[in-house]
């Protein structure tokens, strides 16, 4: 693993990066957090996709807010300051900004000689993060070959700027896997979401777990779902193995 600062329109973003062994070069992937931060659970996620051959940053979108060492980010949910917090942070990190980081992130992989010239990118996000992902491969189709989506929240609502409305700027294939208890995408914006990518043509796989809720897929977090979690990891590898070693 290896600490990274990236330059963008708005300042510097820190970030890791995590290469397999061997002499590469490899395909790239963005990991995109969920709302509790970069973190050692998230880090070991990195290194699994990185064990499994692909190059992956793993940035901190709220570095306008401030480092990842130094943000506070521990805290329930349950607590409305704590969570009036989050979501205050979250809501900062708008699409404009997003694209803005974006372009970053991938400049920043192009350049890198671990990582194949000229391949695409996948993405992938957890939590707030899988909407993330989703606008990525909207704001970049031509360089986003793959983007996924675990227990992503708030991906179909009646916001004009909801994600599932860009899925028709969308070339690349998506996965999204979805709890059957999440508050944050309860079965109605799961079913918005669906018809929207049936409406899009875009290829993608939609699926819900049951006896899954809300964070299944992150280790160390009491919503981790062991079995679930190993699904979502078969499909990232199944969808990457496709899209982004050809």
């Amino acid at each position: 693993m290896q600490d990274v600062d990236i330059k963008t329109a708005d300042g510097v973003m820190d970030a890791k990066l995590f290469q397999p062994e061997g002499p590469g070069p490899w395909p790239a992937v963005i990991l995109f957090m969920d709302a509790m931060g970069v973190r050692p659970s998230l880090e070991s996620m990195a290194r699994r996709l990185a064990d499994g051959g692909y190059v992956v940053l793993l940035p901190n979108v709220f570095y306008r807010t401030g480092h990842a060492s130094k943000l506070e980010l521990k805290g329930s949910f349950e607590d409305p300051v704590f969570r009036e917090r989050i979501y205050g942070i979250i809501g900062s990190l708008t699409p404009e900004r997003q694209k803005v980081d974006g372009a970053a992130e991938l400049d920043f992989l192009a350049r890198q000689p671990s990582v194949q010239p000229g391949s695409r990118v996948g993405v992938t996000g957890y939590c707030f993060g899988g909407g993330v992902a989703v606008r990525m491969a909207a704001n970049f189709p031509d360089r986003v070959g793959a983007a996924a989506s675990s227990h992503g929240g708030q991906l179909a609502t009646d916001s004009p700027d909801s994600p599932h409305r860009r899925l028709g700027d969308v070339k690349a294939e998506l996965y999204f896997g979805h709890a059957d208890n999440d508050k944050y995408m309860p079965a109605e914006a799961i079913q918005t979401l669906e018809a929207a990518l049936k409406a899009s043509g875009v290829t993608y796989l939609s699926e819900t777990y049951p006896g899954a809720q809300h964070g299944y897929a992150v280790p160390n977090w009491p919503a981790h779902h062991e079995q679930t979690a190993e699904t979502h990891w078969r499909r990232l590898f199944d969808l990457f193995g496709r899209t982004l070693r050809a």
